[in-house]
């Protein structure tokens, strides 16, 4: 997992047992529209924040692959988004430990951050899964707290698609109101040598909606020129299914699924890996958007969608084709 966040200082201030509170601040590099902080970075202090409750309670990430051979994974993140973080913005982040389905080990995570007082800005759950490493390196015992979330593989039984002598991306985009884009994953999108973890997919959801939107000729930099408007995201989630492997290619499909008026639109990600004439299942997820005019360097107000934005989301301007990177 990378650490896509600046954990600031560890502290404790009358939390429940087995509840820890840590302070982090945004990455610099997740400020791409003035100063405030896109979604994807808003997921990574989440992942940030859970990371360090692990290592709070004797289990920080590097230790448990050097000694027992396990690879920590987010293997869940469901993320809403309350109000807008900026750059330079401290927040406190608080970690409880929850029942869960399933092998993972479950958290709930709080946000907040300093306005006029103290408001909630994110809540998410989260899952972890230990994935055994299965390079025959020798490993100490693994510890009994952990061993009843101790994976083979990551992910659940999902759909594989049979592709035949079919172009894939045309597959899976058949008769949706989708957008479908294949790229190589690299080496910086994985960890412990071999996968593609949550933060790579994250990468992935926030390019695809990019050329999503620049299919259908609504591009982020189009409706900033004309417009001030930028895209906001109040909920994404992902959950992985498999595992991609590095230098693998990923088939991201995008596909719209609701508009709520003229508010909101909801589009779900599916990615695969190829293998054999297979369309194996590693990830999906949702995201939600909304859009937003400009008003200063520091404040946004949302904006209902114009008729260009409900016939772009609806299937104009080169809806469905395929693209490869």
């Amino acid at each position: 997992m990378n650490a896509n966040s600046n954990a600031v200082v560890t502290i404790e201030r009358g939390t429940a047992p087995d509840t820890t509170r840590t302070e982090l601040r945004p990455r610099y590099e997740g400020s791409n529209i003035c100063t405030w902080i896109g979604f994807k970075h808003v997921n990574f202090m989440v992942e940030e924040a859970v990371l360090d409750h692990l290592r709070r309670r004797g289990f920080p990430a590097g230790a448990l692959y050097e000694r027992y051979g396990l690879c920590t994974d987010i293997s869940a993140i469901d993320t809403k988004i309350l109000t807008a973080f900026h750059i330079d913005d401290l927040a406190v982040a608080e970690v409880r430990p929850v029942a869960g389905a399933g092998s993972g080990m479950s958290f709930e995570v709080e946000l907040t951050v300093q306005r006029a007082e103290q408001v909630k800005a994110v809540t998410a759950k989260v899952t972890v899964s230990f994935r055994a490493d299965d390079r025959g390196l020798p490993v100490e015992p693994v510890p009994a707290e952990l061993a009843e979330h101790v994976v083979a593989e990551l992910g659940r039984p999902a759909e594989a698609v049979e592709v035949g002598d079919r172009d894939p991306i045309e597959l899976l985009t058949e008769g949706a109101n989708a957008f479908g884009w294949a790229w190589r994953m690299p080496y910086f999108y994985c960890h412990f040598t071999e996968r593609v973890q949550m933060s790579g997919y994250l990468r992935q959801m926030e390019e695809v909606v990019d050329l999503f939107l620049a299919d259908r000729g609504v591009s982020i930099k189009k409706l900033l020129d004309e417009q001030d408007w930028i895209p906001v995201v109040p909920h994404s989630r992902i959950e992985l299914l498999g595992e991609a492997r590095m230098e693998e290619e990923l088939y991201t499909i995008f596909t719209v699924e609701r508009v709520f008026k003229r508010l909101t639109y909801t589009a779900r990600m599916d990615c695969y890996v190829l293998r054999d004439g297979v369309l194996v299942p590693t990830a999906t997820g949702r995201i939600t958007h909304g859009y937003a005019v400009i008003d200063n360097r520091r404040d946004w107000s949302l904006v209902d969608f114009d008729d260009q934005m409900l016939a772009a989301l609806g299937g104009g301007s080169g809806a469905a084709e395929g693209r490869g990177r």
